[in-house]
């Protein structure tokens, strides 16, 4: 009995945890939703084409109330010791990391197929955009100075740009070593400055096993929430009797 009651105990904590995870995730998805244009500002050179496939407001908004009310379910389940609540519980968790394992493994498979889909919008957004649309060409040129890159790949996509054409034939500062206005194709050819794709991805690379933990971490959560309500829905029996 002292063994059950500890591990209610910690079911009810774990999901309080899940419910104030909820919350917060909420009462972001709702800043996102009513103040975009800050959190745009987060999103880097990317931010316009990101949000016309994902509104990422609403998207924590959904997220967070399913927490919230996951975190509900388990509470209840846990302090009315419900089998019914229970099961659902354990059913949700289930469904939540088959979906998160699956998910994972399309990631993985589809990788480099996901790196032409952001070259291939990306490339022909500096190509028409970089040089005319103010925003677009701070949050570029903020990106570059900053990770000591230049464009998408490289230099070359801004060879034959609007950029380019108006600027007499001149890249971007920040595609030659010398970062002098006037940086001429065959400089920047010679600089090999790295594209910005391949930095963000060696820096993610450098931190994949923080990655890899954290992820580790949320599947160990997982299973442990299934494990604790399996255990006290097999031992409801017991605990009535």
């Amino acid at each position: 009995m002292g063994c059950f009651t500890f591990v209610k105990l910690m079911m009810v904590l774990f999901n309080l945890l899940i419910f104030l995870g909820g919350l917060t995730l909420l009462a972001m998805g709702i800043w996102v939703s009513v103040d975009g244009s800050s959190f745009l500002k987060l999103l880097g050179p990317f931010a316009g084409q990101s949000m016309q496939f994902v509104n990422v407001g609403f998207f924590c908004i959904a997220i967070g109330v399913i927490l919230v009310l996951l975190g509900l379910l388990g509470c209840c389940g846990a302090h009315k010791e419900s089998k019914c609540l229970l099961l659902t519980f354990f059913s949700i968790i289930l469904i939540i990391f088959i979906a998160e394992v699956a998910a994972a493994v399309v990631a993985l498979a589809y990788s480099s197929f996901a790196e032409g889909i952001l070259r291939a919008w990306a490339t022909p957004a500096l190509q028409r955009d970089y040089g005319s649309d103010p925003v677009v060409t701070k949050i570029w040129n903020t990106t570059m100075n900053e990770l000591k890159c230049c464009g998408f790949t490289n230099y070359t996509d801004f060879v034959g740009s609007k950029f380019e054409k108006e600027n007499a034939g001149s890249l971007p500062p920040s595609c030659c070593w010398t970062n002098s206005t006037q940086c001429s194709q065959d400089e920047a050819e010679r600089s090999a400055v790295q594209g910005c794709f391949e930095h963000i991805l060696e820096t993610l690379k450098e931190h994949a096993n923080i990655v890899g933990g954290i992820a580790a971490g949320i599947g160990v959560l997982e299973i442990a929430a299934m494990v604790v309500s399996m255990y006290l829905y097999c031992h409801l029996d017991n605990r009535v009797s």
